[in-house]
């Protein structure tokens, strides 16, 4: 159940990144940011309501607000980054948040066997080979690599800690939305902020209502990332499921060849083939 839940985490962040990259292209990042967690924020709201998880509140729903602090700010400087480009930075650097949440596990005592050690080195190999690493060049792809190493220690620390805001489904429903809620807020603050310092809310030509089914994509598929995450986690060796959930680069990358029409360059085939590699291997571990 964890490597399942945990893949289903990668799917799902691959293509909200995917989308989320393309939509900042067009839209600023703060408004997609913002937009895209409030279309979240209703449809969690409407679910904690019938499922009745108000009754799940308590103290650990703190972790729900500092993701949700911690959240808006790794998203924000990944979805920059992929506008600045190229995605051979900041594909594979994301994944390097995947130390936080293992380290937690590794703190609480969890030790991987041999087999899920090797599957581990081979899955990360993999996933930063996927991107196509790139580090020469411009200026602007210094700024990239900064700001995909700031997203990943972010969205590092959000694995760490929605994992440990529930310890059911609809308390999980509940911290996730909870989290939304301070993901809007922080985000929405920060839209205020920009725009009051003359930075553009819109693009030119108004709200970008054809993009507002994306971003309804963005928002659910990233909420749901989050919750496949946190049930992988519970379930099993966090170790193994932060690894595994941090295979969404590869599935970024597949997405830009798929939809872009980007080619894959060697490098990023046998990224992709080492991570499919550990993937087997953590599993079968």
């Amino acid at each position: 159940m964890t490597a399942l839940f945990a893949l289903a985490t990668s799917l799902l962040w691959g293509l909200a990144d995917f989308g989320g990259g393309l939509l900042t292209r067009r839209t600023p990042a703060l408004t997609v940011v913002v937009v895209s967690q409030s279309i979240a924020v209703v449809v969690l709201g409407a679910v904690v309501v019938a499922t009745g998880g108000w009754s799940e509140a308590g103290p650990q729903l703190w972790f729900a607000v500092t993701a949700g602090l911690v959240g808006p700010v790794a998203m924000l400087a990944f979805y920059k980054a992929l506008a600045l480009g190229p995605m051979g930075v900041v594909s594979p650097l994301g994944s390097i948040g995947v130390a936080v949440p293992v380290g937690v596990g590794l703190v609480l005592g969890e030790r991987p066997g041999l087999l899920q050690f090797v599957g581990i080195l081979v899955a990360v190999a993999g996933v930063c080979l996927a991107g196509g690493p790139q580090f020469r060049g411009a200026p602007v792809q210094r700024q990239a690599v900064v700001l995909t190493l700031l997203a990943a220690f972010g969205f590092g620390a959000v694995m760490a800690l929605i994992a440990e805001a529930s310890t059911t489904l609809t308390g999980l429903f509940l911290a996730l939305f909870v989290q939304r809620v301070t993901n809007v807020a922080a985000g929405g603050l920060a839209l205020y902020v920009s725009v009051r310092r003359g930075a553009p809310a819109l693009p030119a030509d108004g709200f970008p209502w054809r993009s507002l089914p994306a971003l309804a994509f963005v928002g659910l598929a990233d909420v749901a990332a989050n919750g496949t995450y946190a049930i992988a986690a519970q379930h099993g060796p966090v170790t193994v499921a932060a690894v595994l959930a941090s295979l969404y680069p590869v599935v970024t990358a597949v997405a830009a060849r798929g939809v872009l029409r980007e080619r894959l360059r060697a490098v990023q085939a046998a990224g992709a083939g080492l991570a499919l590699v550990g993937t087997v291997l953590l599993a079968s571990g």
